[in-house]
């Protein structure tokens, strides 16, 4: 199907956690017929099974939707469904890269909340035509009027124009079409100047090598043209391009204006860098496009294999899902009680635990992680400043003049009722109230400024039980400031493990410490002789558990006669303790090093 470039429409849908992306994706996809009923299943979009489990969008995904409009013309709009996580902003900032326009959902009974808020900069820094939708119209609590003034005040568009529509029954979704044709200016671009693509995405096939996902901003590319990847200067021969309909749709060409994929045999997983342009050897253009910022990883943490072996599996595993998340960074790193593994960046908690799982799930390899920690700077007393992540390159303390940690500008929505519970939660973690305003009458927008460790920490999940669900939080990173920090150690029978070690502000460590020791005292399997697990600030025990020895009954066919005999075999047995206890090697179960990361406090 060829259709001319006034013609094509590229739009991104943006929101909130759960106000109903790919709900509306899965009713467009629907009302075009492009796949059967029989092979439709709810979230079409979202491929992978954890994200079909969670409930949530991890990837951005990319569907060409063909369209008839009311006056008989045909149209090839190109939709990209994104996530709504904080987390995963960086997914959305790709996306809206490669398109001209934006629908904003907002749910009719939440509201504009903070992500809301957050996405709508992002479109308004790239510059695109954004259209309110309010979402969801069909349930009880639905408050239309409310959502319409909320879309004014807080959003700055025009609440009157925003289209009403239910994703889940489908009601008015037909007129999502209509906007998109007459609201979303066209593509700009010329088919006949040197090819200018950029790349925004890319995933791995066993069978076909790197799958290239790219805009065509000029020119156009055809099947078999020899193409230039700017920043690594390597070239390759285009085997197959086409359109993403669910299921790949070939063609034989892609015109300036068209989102699709190619797939050039591309064997170095390393080629492919996200945010490159694509080019003709034969005729290049002058100039690279400016790509995507780098992402700025906030947590980190060390993965290593649990079976040494396979450390090259590893190794593989993240390369091919780099490919797929740009925004995963990772070093060699190495620990004397896990061997070989990476220490990895990641954009969040939840980031972490997504790219853990599929690193299990899609590749099959088993993993312990370390606890997570940011980047603090670290002034030593000649005046040196270094930067560091990981709490094994922690100076000595009589080195350090003063350590800084980074702090966050946090952005908390709530209604009023639970302003209380709130303040409680941040003020345990360190937070400082920095200003709080009435966005409506029962709604609140309290700031806060935040030790970005403390939100790594368990702090969302609190903030979500808190406020019942409703509370919805969104931060930026306000820079560093001066902290008292102290490395935490963990010792189990006398051995310091690496992999457990934390860097941790001074009023927090005792607190820490005892935490992490029960969690570990019901981790660690009982052997036949005590094992002590401690936490230490250098040399100082803070916190101490013992895990009880099994105990053989040794006197049990010692009957009657004089103490002394039972005393002899008690000794006996104690002495035998003591002895395994010196060559005794405790295994710590993979389950131990998670544990730790818990708090807690429920």
């Amino acid at each position: 199907m060829t259709v001319k470039k006034k013609n094509i429409r590229n739009f991104s849908i943006i929101a909130h956690i759960d106000h109903g992306k790919s709900t509306l994706s899965d009713r467009l996809i629907q009302l075009t017929g492009i796949i059967s009923d029989r092979d439709f299943k709810d979230q079409i979009l979202d491929s992978m099974d954890i994200e079909r489990e969670r409930g949530i969008t991890i990837k951005s995904q990319t569907v060409t939707l063909p369209y008839t409009s009311g006056d008989g013309q045909e149209y090839l709009l190109n939709l990209i469904d994104t996530p709504g996580h904080v987390d995963f902003s960086y997914e959305v900032s790709r996306a809206l890269a490669s398109c001209e326009g934006a629908f904003i959902l907002v749910d009719a009974s939440q509201g504009v909340e903070a992500q809301t808020l957050a996405n709508m900069y992002m479109a308004m820094e790239h510059d695109l035509e954004v259209v309110p939708v309010i979402n969801k119209i069909d349930l009880p609590s639905a408050e239309i009027g409310w959502a319409r003034d909320q879309i004014r005040e807080d959003l700055g568009l025009d609440g009157s124009q925003a289209l009403l529509v239910s994703a889940k029954t489908g009601q008015g979704v037909e007129q999502v079409f209509e906007a998109a044709v007459r609201h979303i200016p066209p593509p700009r671009g010329d088919s006949n100047a040197p090819l200018k693509a950029l790349i925004f995405d890319s995933h791995y096939d066993p069978y076909r090598g790197t799958i290239v996902h790219v805009r065509v901003f000029e020119g156009n590319l055809k099947r078999g043209d020899r193409i230039l990847f700017m920043s690594n200067g390597v070239s390759y021969k285009v085997e197959e391009l086409g359109l993403f309909q669910i299921v790949r749709k070939p063609m034989e060409s892609l015109e300036a204006g068209q989102v699709g994929y190619l797939i050039a045999g591309i064997k170095m997983i390393s080629d492919v860098r996200c945010g490159d342009t694509v080019t003709l050897e034969s005729k290049p253009c002058d100039s690279p496009m400016p790509g995507f910022r780098e992402p700025n990883p906030v947590v980190f943490s060390s993965m290593y294999p649990v079976a040494a072996d396979d450390y090259g599996e590893l190794s593989e595993a993240l390369e091919k899902l780099k490919l797929n998340d740009a925004s995963l960074i990772f070093e060699k790193d190495t620990s004397a009680a896990l061997g070989f593994g990476y220490r990895c960046g990641f954009l969040g908690l939840l980031h972490l635990e997504v790219v853990q799982e599929r690193l299990e799930r899609e590749y099959d390899i088993s993993l312990i992680l370390t606890s997570p920690s940011v980047r603090y700077e670290i002034t030593r007393s000649d005046g040196t400043v270094e930067i560091i992540d990981n709490p094994s390159l922690y100076p000595d303390p009589a080195e350090i003049e003063k350590t800084r940690e980074p702090f966050i500008r946090a952005s908390i929505i709530i209604p009023d009722r639970y302003m209380g519970a709130v303040m409680k939660v941040c003020l345990e973690h360190r937070g400082v109230s920095t200003n709080y305003q009435y966005l409506t009458s029962s709604r609140i927008e309290m700031k806060f400024e935040l030790p970005l460790a403390e939100v790594v920490y368990e702090f969302y999940d609190r903030l979500k039980s808190v406020t019942q669900g409703y509370g919805s939080f969104d931060y930026e990173i306000a820079g560093y400031m001066d902290t008292d920090l102290v490395k935490l150690d963990f010792l189990v029978n006398g051995e310091r493990v690496d992999a457990l070690s934390q860097l941790v502000h001074r009023d927090k460590a005792v607190d820490r410490a005892r935490n992490a020791c029960v969690k570990l005292k019901e981790e660690i399997p009982r052997q036949m002789f005590k094992i002590a697990i401690q936490g230490a600030i250098g040399g100082k025990v803070i916190s101490r558990e013992t895990v009880s020895a099994y105990r053989k009954d040794v006197t049990a066919k010692c009957y009657g006669g004089d103490i002394s005999r039972k005393r002899k075999l008690l000794e006996k047995q104690k002495k035998g303790k003591k002895r395994m206890k010196m060559v005794g090697n405790v295994e710590i179960p993979q389950s131990a090093f998670l544990s730790v990361l818990k708090s807690g406090k429920e």
